[in-house]
């Protein structure tokens, strides 16, 4: 059994990780603007969009080169803590 410190990731590694919001002007640049913050080399190119079916709610998926296990939780807070960002996953 792995110890609570041990990560099941090897680093460095690509991680997709999910952002939802609600869909507003500025929602996908702003996430960006996080990732990249936590990601220098992250590409805005690669982003997947996809709305939900009645386009309330916007899904992204960015694809980021985690280089450790506190790069990604710092992300997932700072994805967290933005007011536009629903869940994180």
């Amino acid at each position: 059994m792995a110890a609570a410190d041990e990560s099941l990731i090897e680093y460095p590694c690509d991680f997709p990780i999910k952002i939802m919001g609600k869909t507003a002007p500025g929602f996908a640049q702003a996430v960006v603007e996080v990732v990249k913050r936590h990601a220098p080399d992250f590409d805005p190119a690669s982003v997947e969009m996809r709305t939900s079916r009645q386009s309330k709610y916007l899904s992204l998926t960015c694809t980021v080169r985690a280089t450790s296990r506190e790069q990604l939780d710092a992300l997932y807070q700072a994805l967290c803590d933005h007011p536009l960002v629903v869940m994180v996953l």
